[in-house]
C-alpha cells in the first residue's frame, strides 16, 4: 500500500504479535517498528537516546497504546502534538481501554482516531484491514517541510 513505516507503540508482547499478524493477514507490507514503552516511543519519534541515529522521516502512522510503562500514551500524544516536528504526525490510539475519559482525552490531545482493540481475532483483523486501507492507502498526509 505504501512504503512508509508504521510505528507500533505496545508493551504487551501478545498484542504486538496479534497486531503484526493482523497486518500481514491483510497484506499490509509496510515496515513496522515496535517500541515497548512511552519513553522509547518519544526517543524514536524525536531521534534521541537509542534511536539517535534514526533519520527522522515521515511515518505512515503511529499506532499508540495508552497503558504503557515509563510514560503513558496520553502523555506521549501530548508531547508529540506539542512539538513542531511531529505535530502533524497521524496518531491512532489502539487500546483495550474502555474508559470514556481515555477516549475524550485522546481526542482533546489531538489523536486522529481511537480504536478499541476487539477481543475477537477476526474482528481485530477487520479493524486492522480498515485501518490499513484508510491510513496507508486513502489518507493524504500533510506535505513535509524542507
Amino acid at each position: 500500500m505504501s512504503n512508509k513505516t508504521i510505528l507500533l507503540v505496545e508493551d504487551n508482547p501478545d498484542d504486538v504479535e496479534l497486531t503484526l499478524r493482523a497486518l500481514r493477514k491483510n497484506n499490509i507490507l509496510n515496515e513496522v517498528d515496535v517500541v515497548h514503552d512511552g519513553q522509547e516511543a518519544l526517543d524514536y519519534l524525536f531521534s534521541e537516546g537509542v534511536h539517535a541515529a534514526r533519520a527522522p522521516g515521515a511515518l505512515a502512522v503511529v499506532l499508540l497504546d495508552l497503558v504503557l510503562p515509563k510514560i503513558g500514551g496520553l502523555e506521549v500524544l501530548r508531547l508529540v502534538r506539542a512539538d513542531a516536528r511531529t505535530s502533524a504526525q497521524p496518531v491512532v490510539i489502539l487500546t483495550s481501554s474502555k474508559e470514556e475519559q481515555d477516549l475524550i482525552n485522546s481526542y482533546r490531545l489531538g489523536a486522529n482516531s481511537y480504536i478499541r482493540k476487539p477481543v475477537d481475532f477476526n474482528q481485530f483483523i477487520e479493524a486492522v484491514r480498515q485501518l490499513g486501507l484508510y491510513w496507508l492507502a486513502l489518507n493524504q498526509p500533510p506535505p513535509r517541510k524542507g
